[in-house]
């Protein structure tokens, strides 16, 4: 499917509706970029934080353009409390708690599809050890937590150690294991003392064997995936340098923290308030992509603007740039889930 469509009659018509402020230009319903302001009754201006809505380039969309949708949404927290969730344990999560912005936006951005479209999923394993006398005391630790504390702390605590002397009774049996013990006990008795000793390399020197570490590679932790974007605007006249202006406005203002100094109240500016976040979707003309890859609500980590994309510096007699270079740095609020895949928009496509 073709990405933006550009024709040059097409452009200039556009451009012209644009100017007159004509909602009908698309034939997808994108509309124009709207003002940043409200007018009160008594004729002000007053900001409501609604960033509208800015396309690049100004070209109309046709029913199968491509091209990136990307949301505006006010943040909100996802809170502690664990009720109303399903599962007793699980905190609610970001992209639950912003289920209501994300369908309100405080404005949208429609961009290109990047030249590189990627996306990569991973999450972190690492090895773990557990030898056969750590493993005893686990496991006695764990039969002393499945009494249930009778009631008798002192009783239960007997039984316990009854039973861990057996098992090292059995155990001094062998010679190499007694060696281990010995050595294990010896290394925590100089440690305590402000040693360093290991006591596998104590074990090792005295009778040439190790204890076995029963090495395992184990799950650890799920990752927060991040993307990068690179996006060229190059304008073609002056109504499409303003419009790309207003986009990096956009971007800037709405990835920055704010410290509430105009919120009329008397805490404005004891407290700084998180950024906006971003949803992110690749479309089709109104539909979602039928294969790319879906995200999860993202913030916006960093962005860096080249004015100066063509090499050097050269701007139209609107003191336009002629060629200007963003880059976004997106990273994701929560981790991927093998239930992501199951539900509406994880079985879009690829999934996630």
């Amino acid at each position: 499917m073709p990405n933006f469509f550009v024709d040059n009659n097409k452009q200039k018509a556009a451009n012209e509706a644009l100017a007159r402020g004509e909602k009908d230009y698309m034939q997808t319903g994108l509309r124009a970029p709207a003002s940043n302001t409200t007018t009160t009754r008594g004729g002000k201006k007053a900001s409501d934080r609604k960033f509208g809505s800015f396309r690049y380039p100004v070209a109309r969309l046709d029913n199968d353009s491509d091209y990136l949708e990307i949301k505006i949404v006010e943040y909100k927290a996802p809170g502690t409390d664990v009720s109303g969730t399903g599962q007793s344990l699980r905190l609610q999560s970001s992209s639950e708690s912003l289920k209501k912005n994300i369908e309100n936006p405080l404005g949208t951005i429609f961009l290109p599809v990047p030249e590189t479209v990627t996306d990569s999923n991973g999450v972190t394993w690492g090895e773990s050890s557990l030898d056969g006398i750590s493993a005893t005391g686990v496991g006695l630790a764990a039969d002393f937590m499945k009494s249930g504390l009778s009631g008798d702390f002192m009783k239960d605590l007997g039984e316990v150690g009854n039973r861990g002397m057996n098992a090292l009774n059995d155990f001094m049996k062998d010679d190499t294991t007694a060696s281990a013990i010995n050595a294990k006990f010896a290394s925590m008795a100089v440690n305590a003392l402000g040693g360093t000793v290991d006591p596998t390399k104590l074990l090792a020197r005295s009778t040439g064997a190790i204890l076995n570490p029963n090495m395992e590679l184990l799950f650890n932790s799920v990752q927060l995936r991040q993307f990068n974007f690179d996006f060229d605007f190059v304008p073609r006249d002056e109504n499409e340098s303003n419009v790309i202006k207003n986009i990096i406005r956009t971007f800037k203002k709405s990835m920055n923290a704010k410290n509430g100094s105009t919120g009329g109240d008397s805490s404005s500016g004891l407290f700084i308030k998180s950024p906006d976040v971003f949803k992110l979707t690749y479309k089709t003309g109104r539909r979602n992509h039928k294969f790319l890859h879906k995200f999860k609500p993202m913030a916006l980590l960093n962005m860096a603007v080249n004015y100066t994309g063509a090499g050097t510096y050269a701007t139209y007699d609107n003191t336009a740039p002629v060629h200007m270079q963003i880059n976004l740095e997106f990273q994701e609020l929560n981790p991927i889930y093998s239930e992501d895949y199951e539900t509406e928009e994880g079985q879009e496509g690829t999934g996630f």
